[in-house]
């Protein structure tokens, strides 16, 4: 699910080069990473939506089974973009073999599609037994009612 530091990420990820190329994780590699109800998103869709942003030239899919680092390896970028959580430093380092800047960026937003999902999973559940609690009374009553009778 795109949301606005998805947006902001991409534009300062823009501003460090003159091409942008995105690597998106495919369904499977999402689905063992995040977990059984992941990717909400199907990865046809996810790349469709990145072509709509001005500041991506170039979306690669990436496969679940690719070695690792794949993609970085084929095209060498100036600059590879990253996020605080994406690298550790000993990974970076590795990674300048084939890259000759990696720049980290800091969170561009205070939510996270996980967040918004575990935000979603708790509305549902509390209204869901606000309203099963509600039945549950009224049909008790009911029954009362009827052995009262």
């Amino acid at each position: 699910m795109i949301h606005i530091g998805h947006g902001r990420y991409l534009n300062k990820a823009k501003s460090c080069g003159d091409v942008l190329f995105v690597g998106v994780d495919n369904d499977e590699k999402v689905h063992r990473r995040k977990g059984p109800d992941r990717p909400v998103v199907p990865e046809n869709e996810r790349l469709e939506m990145l072509t709509y942003l001005r500041s991506v030239d170039h979306v690669v899919l990436k496969d679940a089974n690719a070695p690792k680092w794949q993609l970085i390896q084929l095209i060498q970028p100036d600059f590879l973009i990253a996020t605080e959580l994406t690298y550790t430093p000993a990974q970076i380092k590795q990674l300048k073999q084939w890259c000759k800047k990696v720049v980290v960026l800091r969170s561009q937003a205070t939510t996270s599609t996980s967040a918004k999902l575990r935000r979603l999973q708790i509305g549902f559940v509390q209204a869901f037994s606000e309203n099963l609690t509600q039945k549950v009374h009224q049909a008790i009553g009911d029954v009362l009612a009827e052995l009262k009778q």
